[in-house]
Order: C-alpha cells, then structure tokens, then sequence
C-alpha cells in the first residue's frame, strides 16, 4: 500500500513538472499575456520546459510560479526581489528535505543503538515548544 501511494505522489510529481501547455494556454491559465511569459523566461523568474524546436510548454509547476510572480509584482515587488524570493524559496524547500533525510538517518541510528540514544537524550537539554534562545553579542557584561 505504501509502495503504491509513494508511486502516484511520484507520478503527480512528474506530472507537475511536465511541460504540457504551449504559450497561449499557459498565458490564458496564468491571466497573463504571452509577451510577459517570454520576459519572465528571459529574466529567469520561470523557466518552461522546451521542445526540439525550441518553443515553450509550460507545467503546472510553471502556470504556479506565474501566478506568484504576478501576485508578488502586484504587491510591489520589483524583478529582482522577486527571482531571489524564488531562490531563497527554492533553497528553504530543498534544505527541509535534507534535514528530513537527516532525521530519518538519526532516527535509523539511535533505534540501531538505543544506549547511545538514551545518553544522548540526556545530553541534549530539549527546548519548550515557546522557548527561544537570543543571542546578542552586544549585551554589556
């Protein structure tokens, strides 16, 4: 069961990514006009798949990212501050699937060796949920 489902969620993957829809539909798709989506591929804020011949088909994933470049643009957002908040995004996303991977390695660890695990349980002072730890380092001592 669990085969199948990591199978359909790698399918709608796939299929979120797939450059499925010429310029036109996309454009229509993303309430924007074709001669914008060619300048956001040319400012590199999206990125569409290409054909053999070199013409655009644009994804799921791509008529979204659209969608928010319009919503970030209409909130004042200039160009520039829109491609880094896409990077940073695009970051954040795949640095949360390294520490879930990192999780997944520990946990295989500690279940492997449950001594180390209780000693390291008492070595590591777990936060309250509210808790946070501020650091200034221009506190006069």
């Amino acid at each position: 069961m669990s085969n199948e489902n990591n199978q359909n969620q790698e399918s709608q993957n796939l299929d979120d990514d797939a450059g499925l829809y010429v310029i036109s539909v996309a454009a229509e798709l993303s309430g924007l006009h074709p001669q914008t989506l060619r300048q956001y591929d040319r400012l590199g804020l999206v990125s569409p798949n290409r054909t053999v011949g070199r013409n655009r088909r644009y994804s799921l994933r791509d008529i979204a990212s659209l969608r928010m470049v319009q919503r970030l643009t209409g909130e004042g957002i200039n160009h520039a501050g829109i491609k880094r908040i896409i990077e940073l995004e695009t970051a954040m996303a795949n640095m949360a699937i390294e520490v879930a991977k990192l999780r997944v390695e520990v946990d295989a660890l500690l279940s492997d060796n449950p001594t180390a695990a209780r000693k390291s349980a008492k070595a590591i002072a777990p936060l309250k949920k509210n808790e946070v730890i501020i650091f200034d380092d221009k506190v006069n001592p």
